[in-house]
């Protein structure tokens, strides 16, 4: 008895030792970041105006808006997105049950028939049967105790990875709604050409009949009127092909809103009557709290550094504790309150690997690899985030810009295409000028009809670089991962730990 009290106490100090050393890798820490003081390409507007979450009904378009509504509702990879964060809840579920004890209840009733001779029961015929019967019921418990924090890291691992579907869900989201808004912006910026190339072949075609009736009147020629029959059949060529790119950003609005084609049914007007949202970034700091795909990036390497640490606590022994009680009896009604009938027992095991070959290290090593990966795919996603928004401010503001010349350009080929047709009919210009001032106009009318969708096209871009009006919110999971800034969990959403992190 002496012996076994100095042994539990040698093994406890050991134990306490073991535990002083044991390190199972650094803390999660946001790594290093180069983030710039300002952006390279410069506002609009100096002031910050973030988007708002629903930033589309900005443009007031009635049509967009519905669209939107039936992808947030029907689109096919927002609902995958929706399911991965259902499964890494329960693997969060899956992943903390080994921190709890496992318990089963158990019972059985056997029966066996045996001659006397094999029973042993002496005094009776050999050949005469003996029945026995025997009735157990009780309760069994194992415990895996995570003297290294093994199960926790796993957990917590687990954990991390949840996060990351729910930034991940958010993201696909802002893709969705930014996908229908680019395609619902191209269609109508096709059905803006469409209506200058009528337009402008309508006033080709009136060209035409005045050419027409000096060639009757004998004041025109027949090459006039080849000349401007080439123009008219020009234009009219152009007509299909704008007609099929238009139907096909209709077709792609189907699979974006989880539709067939035949299903949309909305047809494109005018990017005219629209409404342009203001919007500018804030500081490029800010950026990173309101981008999901970079907070997705920090929780994958967040889970990683737990992983790191799952792989050097494989490396420790593992202690289990099992325990049974129950009873046991030859007859049922003296199950439980029959003399002798209660049986209970307790053991405990350790568990240290000597030799497996090498595949702890190898673990370890691919754990310490994943994390490098993902370090690095995180650096890249903060300077994505600022590359994307520098692109979207230089083309909206570029795009502004043309989008004001060119509709100086419009304006004065539209008075140099009225007094070349007005000085036509009156007979002191030739066809050539009428057609050089004509050609002029269609080419420059077509133009702002491009630069304008480009226009669109680059705000819906830079909404899209801004995170789409979503940031991070507090949630009370913080305080389980020091050193990660405020809004690991979307929306407050919390979800169980247990325990704060080493």
């Amino acid at each position: 008895m002496v012996f076994s009290r100095q042994a539990n106490r040698v093994l406890c100090v050991a134990a306490a030792v073991a535990l002083a050393g044991c390190d199972l890798g650094p803390d999660y820490h946001r790594p290093a970041l180069e983030i710039p003081a300002a952006y390279r390409a410069s506002a609009p507007i100096k002031a910050a105006i973030w988007p708002a979450a629903d930033w589309w009904r900005g443009f007031h378009s009635p049509e967009l808006d519905s669209l939107i509504a039936q992808a947030e509702a029907a689109n096919f990879d927002l609902q995958a997105a929706i399911a991965r964060v259902r499964e890494a809840d329960a693997q969060v579920r899956i992943a903390g049950a080994a921190l709890l004890p496992g318990v089963t209840a158990s019972s059985r009733a056997t029966w066996v028939k045996e001659s006397n001779f094999n029973a042993g029961i002496s005094g009776r015929h050999p050949d005469s049967f003996v029945d026995l019967h025997d009735y157990t019921a009780g309760i069994n418990a194992a415990y895996d105790v995570d003297f290294w924090g093994k199960t926790l890291s796993l957990r917590r691992a687990a954990v991390a990875n949840a996060v990351f579907s729910r930034y991940d869900e958010q993201t696909v989201a802002l893709t969705v709604v930014t996908s229908v808004a680019s395609t619902w912006f191209a269609a109508l910026g096709f059905a803006d050409q469409l209506a200058v190339q009528r337009r402008s072949l309508a006033d080709a075609e009136q060209t035409l009949e005045v050419i027409r009736g000096r060639l009757e009147a004998g004041t025109g020629t027949a090459l006039d009127e080849a000349q401007q029959l080439a123009l008219v059949a020009g234009l009219r060529a152009t007509i299909p092909i704008l007609r099929s790119q238009m139907e096909q950003e209709i077709i792609a609005l189907g699979i974006l809103i989880g539709r067939p084609p035949e299903a949309v049914t909305v047809q494109p007007d005018t990017l005219a009557t629209l409404s342009l949202p203001a919007v500018a970034p804030g500081l490029p700091s800010a950026l990173l709290e309101r981008r999901p795909d970079v907070a997705a990036a920090e929780a994958q390497l967040l889970a990683a550094n737990f992983d790191v640490k799952v792989a050097r606590a494989a490396f420790f022994p593992d202690i289990a504790v099992t325990g049974s009680a129950g009873f046991e009896n030859d007859t049922l009604a003296a199950l439980f309150f029959g003399p002798g009938a209660f049986l209970a027992s307790a053991a405990a095991g350790l568990t240290q690997p000597l030799f497996d070959g090498g595949t702890l290290r190898g673990e370890l090593e691919q754990a310490k690899g994943r994390r490098a990966e993902l370090l690095a795919d995180y650096r890249r996603a903060v300077i994505q985030a600022f590359t994307d928004v520098d692109n979207a401010l230089t083309a909206w503001r570029y795009t502004t810009e043309q989008e004001a010349l060119q509709r100086v350009a419009v304006e004065t080929a539209q008075r140099a295409a009225d007094i070349a047709r007005a000085q036509m009919e009156v007979g002191t210009v030739d066809i050539t000028t009428v057609l050089t001032a004509e050609t002029t106009l269609y080419s420059d009318e077509a133009v702002l009809a491009q630069v304008r969708t480009a226009r669109f096209q680059a705000l819906v871009s830079l909404y899209n670089a801004l995170g789409g009006g979503w940031q991070q919110s507090p949630g009370p999971m913080l305080d389980q991962f020091p050193g990660l800034s405020p809004g690991l969990v979307p929306g407050g959403v919390a979800l169980p730990l247990g325990g704060n992190a080493e």
